[in-house]
């Protein structure tokens, strides 16, 4: 499932050169991670299983200076899951318009929050993360 958050852009998000700070991107993203989690019933699912998303790595390309008042729609959905680590994929982009402000790969893991290391991908895990790829 592709879900989408919107940001609008206000004048603290900007760097002396009056677009989005790059640091920023990294936390709209975050914020529409939380809000893809929130919405799917995933923050309950993990807290159940122990589990926390942790990521590893994120990838990110700036392709347009957003400024104040756009508003940024980000989508996010599920790119791959793997054995050990999955991947969530993310567009910026600014509304109204075909323009895409950046885009990025975050890869993560599932950390059991007792022993605090990374846990298989697999079984019921595994189930619900591929659920929600197939419906991307």
């Amino acid at each position: 499932m592709t879900h989408l958050t919107e940001i609008k852009v206000r004048g603290y998000h900007l760097d002396i050169y009056q677009h989005v700070n790059n640091a920023r991107y990294l936390e709209f993203l975050e914020e529409a991670r939380w809000g893809y989690l929130e919405d799917n019933g995933d923050i309950e699912f993990f807290r159940e299983l122990g589990l926390a998303w942790v990521i590893v790595n994120i990838n990110i390309n700036y392709r347009e200076a957003a400024t104040m008042g756009h508003t940024l729609q980000i989508s996010t959905h599920f790119s791959k899951i793997g054995s050990k680590s999955a991947m969530v994929r993310q567009e910026v982009r600014i509304k109204g318009s075909d323009r895409i402000a950046a885009d990025a790969d975050i890869t993560f893991v599932c950390l059991d929050q007792k022993t605090g290391k990374a846990v298989p991908i697999e079984g019921a895990l595994k189930e619900r993360l591929q659920q929600q790829l197939q419906a991307s």
